[in-house]
């Protein structure tokens, strides 16, 4: 059943914002970027299906949804009205104002358009034996016979994987001083995000310190950038960066292509890496599911790999939560709210809503391959509508691919049956720990191939 507010009375469905906590702004804050996935389930229990929030910076006025209904409002609505680049703000000092994760209305649709040609079916087929090679290539040197982290083995994988899908085969020097950057970028704290939003705060300590390593990292990115616009032979390259430098429509500055490349290289990667290290941490503590997975991956038989990705997702979003920003009053979960206002579709409290995913704590890959597997609105890790993550088929075609080659060859234990806490990383929810896993090399009478 869906969860519904315990100590608070039915809302007056005339007001115009919902309910909420009464507490201070920075108190607020310091939970929602800290705590999001233990203190949002409370507010729903506490409040009910929509709950205001007051976030800095500037005391933002955010509305959650934990209903599919509601969140359909949101996914469905005009992108005149939802803006999901300005929902994204906190992630400007990071990627660049000029990245399609900031873009709305026709500004997103332009930059969106020049970046799908690099994501879709045609592609992604050829990107399969990439992602393989590389993973066969790094699988070599991890340790065996031991509880070791996964989830930078994770990182790894996919980094190389999207390093090669943007720059292709380029300057191996230069690759090989950004992977560390890019691995530093990434994993910047929510504190380190929010004062990007105070700039007297960006000449002190660590925010000093990342300031710096970004700017070593946009440094590499315009010497590639200024490097291939005088190529030759751009026209038969299939990277993303000469993508862009070639398309008809495209007269892209050098700032705008330091962007979408930052946010392709940081959203990319850390997102998948993150939900397969969950994956690996369900299925050691889930033999009957390694079985089956490691069955279907001796066969080739990536179906129920694409079911164990999804489910993961599912048990563990990486994403927690999804924003639009209101330009004009909406009415949304039955209020009218007014202009200015975040609306939120919480992935996770919709992912553990036993109403929509029965037995919602059990790791049951199944549930995505009966006949009526979760919806769009039951299941959304990479957003929905219009702005649905672009990279969205990519990430699980790599994460299928990834499992099959780690299942034919490991077997994956756990150390305990515990699960593995979270910690906030950007504005993800990684395994604390990293995912601790045994792997042991498989015997060859248990492989098929």
């Amino acid at each position: 059943m869906s969860a519904a507010p315990h100590a608070a009375a039915a809302p007056d469905r005339a007001t115009s914002l919902p309910p909420g906590p009464p507490w201070p702004m920075v108190v607020q804050t310091f939970l929602f970027g800290g705590y999001r996935h233990r203190w949002l389930p409370t507010l729903r229990r506490r409040y009910g299906d929509a709950v205001l929030l007051r976030i800095a910076p500037r005391s933002r006025r955010m509305v959650l949804l934990a209903r599919p209904e509601h969140i359909r409002e949101v996914f469905s609505g005009s992108s005149t009205t939802f803006h999901a680049g300005e929902g994204n703000a906190i992630l400007g000092p990071l990627m660049g104002p000029h990245s399609v994760l900031l873009l709305d209305e026709d500004d997103h649709l332009k930059v969106r358009r020049q970046l799908m040609p690099a994501f879709n079916g045609a592609a992604l087929r050829g990107y399969r034996d990439l992602v393989a090679g590389i993973t066969r290539e790094q699988v070599g040197g991890w340790p065996v016979g031991r509880h070791a982290p996964i989830h930078p083995r994770m990182q790894a994988i996919t980094l190389e994987v999207i390093l090669r899908v943007v720059f292709g085969v380029t300057d191996r020097a230069r690759l090989a001083a950004l992977r560390p950057l890019v691995e530093r970028v990434v994993s910047v704290s929510p504190l380190i995000m929010v004062a990007g939003f105070y700039p007297p705060l960006r000449n002190y300590g660590p925010w000093r310190r990342h300031l710096e390593v970004q700017e070593r990292m946009d440094d590499l990115l315009y010497a590639e950038i200024a490097e291939r616009r005088t190529a030759d032979s751009l026209a038969d390259r299939h990277d993303v960066l000469s993508r862009l430098l070639t398309t008809p429509e495209s007269s892209l500055t050098d700032e705008e292509l330091r962007d979408q490349l930052v946010t392709l290289l940081l959203a990319g990667h850390e997102t998948t890496a993150t939900g397969l290290a969950w994956a690996f941490h369900e299925l050691a503590r889930n033999p009957a599911v390694l079985a089956s997975a490691q069955r279907v991956a001796d066969e080739r038989d990536d179906a129920y790999l694409g079911a164990v990705a999804k489910e993961a997702l599912r048990l563990h979003p990486v994403i927690y939560e999804t924003a639009r920003v209101l330009t004009e009053p909406a009415e949304v979960a039955g209020y009218r709210l007014p202009a200015g206002v975040t609306v939120m579709p919480v992935i996770g409290l919709v992912h553990s809503d036993e109403e929509h995913h029965p037995r919602p704590r059990e790791f049951r890959p199944e549930r995505f391959l009966d006949p009526d597997p979760p919806s769009s609105h039951t299941w959304f890790p990479f957003g929905g509508g219009v702005r649905r993550c672009l990279g969205a088929g990519f990430s699980l075609m790599e994460s299928e691919v990834i499992l099959r080659e780690v299942l034919t060859r490991f077997d994956v234990r756990a150390g305990t049956s515990r699960p593995e806490a979270l910690k906030a990383r950007n504005v993800t929810l990684a395994p604390r720990r990293g995912a601790r896993v045994m792997l042991t090399p498989r015997r060859p009478g248990r492989r098929l191939r």
